[in-house]
């Protein structure tokens, strides 16, 4: 990967699966000797302090969905350092094109992590696929968006890349609450489709086995509808006492180290960086079955229906009853995602796909 100079592009650095490994590849590229450049258009977050040094970084203070003065600036930025590779995740697509008809001679790569753009119909879709045309390549994170790019978006040159996890911070911030070796993590963003509602509802009825348990969501609080949704029936079911939100944090090893289980109960992803964190961590997982949990997983004890809090619940107390299931869980997933979801598989692989 000789003379690559690669620009990774986000909307925020917010702590989120698209963004945790956006950063981590600007990290590891130095380790592979390739110019690594960064660059946040709409927000900055805690992700921020994850950067290495030597990753040269922009923040653009971009206020709308075309902002000429911040395109400019992207611009400017990318003839200085010569970036050659203009590597955009996710919803950053449409500011990624944008530079592209400026600097034509640049490859632009698509990273895709939206499990939920399987499904996009309408104007989201076609306007998609329009700028899909100014796409070098594209980059999908699981065996259906990598389809649905070659079969629907009709792109030439897609490829699937799973995720890798990486611990980067060895800090031991977060104490978590609640009894040792009876703790459930759920890390995960307060957003919509990751459905913390069943969860908690799931979590009631394992309470009622199992008391002495505690729920553990670790995830960006928004602080929006859904957020206080969620809050309210924590309250409103008398879970203050069993069920602990802590908002962004960025010591997960240390958090992992504390946690008992691990679950996830999403309507849709792509392929989730917390299920790898799970495995890398060794924790025994239970997982709604989309986007590619369960081929991360790779055992049917470990996945259930997603928005079927009965059946979750049942799942849940049956790994926390049976401790040979957990070491049996914990066992197959650590050995997954060593094997297929390393970064080392994922940088060769990347290295192909960039100098195709």
């Amino acid at each position: 990967m000789n003379n690559l100079r690669v620009l990774q592009i986000t909307d925020s650095l917010n702590v989120g699966g698209t963004e945790v490994l956006a950063v981590n590849m600007a990290n590891i590229f130095l380790e592979h000797n390739i110019e690594s450049f960064f660059c946040t258009t709409r927000q900055e977050g805690s992700l921020k302090q994850k950067l290495h040094k030597n990753v040269n970084y922009i923040f653009l203070k971009k206020k709308h969905t075309i902002d000429i003065i911040a395109l400019f600036r992207l611009r400017k930025f990318t003839k200085i350092h010569k970036i050659n590779i203009i590597h955009v995740h996710s919803t950053s697509l449409f500011f990624g094109v944008c530079l592209k008809l400026l600097c034509p001679k640049i490859k632009l790569i698509w990273h895709n992590h939206t499990g939920a753009n399987f499904n996009l119909k309408g104007f989201k879709f076609y306007f998609i696929k329009y700028l899909s045309k100014f796409v070098f390549g594209i980059i999908n994170v699981n065996e259906d968006l990598n389809i649905w790019s070659k079969e629907k978006i009709k792109h030439k040159n897609t490829i699937k890349l799973y995720n890798f996890p990486f611990f980067t911070d060895n800090k031991e911030i977060t104490k978590l609450k609640g009894e040792v070796n009876k703790r459930v993590v759920c890390l995960a963003a307060l957003r919509p489709e990751k459905d913390h509602i069943t969860l908690i509802k799931a979590f009631k009825t394992v309470l009622k086995y199992h008391p002495t348990w505690t729920l553990h969501l670790v995830g960006k609080d928004y602080n929006d509808i859904y957020s206080k949704k969620l809050k309210s029936i924590i309250n409103k079911r008398n879970l203050n006492n069993n069920v602990f939100l802590y908002n962004m944090c960025l010591d997960i090893k240390n958090i992992l180290k504390q946690s008992t289980i691990g679950v996830l109960s999403s309507v849709s992803e792509g392929l989730p960086i917390s299920l790898l964190e799970y495995g890398l961590a060794n924790l025994p997982v239970l997982t709604t079955d989309v986007g590619d949990c369960k081929k991360v997983l790779n055992n049917n004890k470990a996945v259930v229906p997603s928005k079927k809090s009965s059946v979750f619940a049942e799942r849940l107390s049956n790994i926390i009853e049976d401790e040979f299931l957990r070491k049996e869980l914990s066992r197959s997933l650590n050995d997954n995602v060593i094997s297929i979801y390393s970064k080392e598989k994922f940088m060769s692989n990347l290295n192909e796909f960039y100098n195709n």
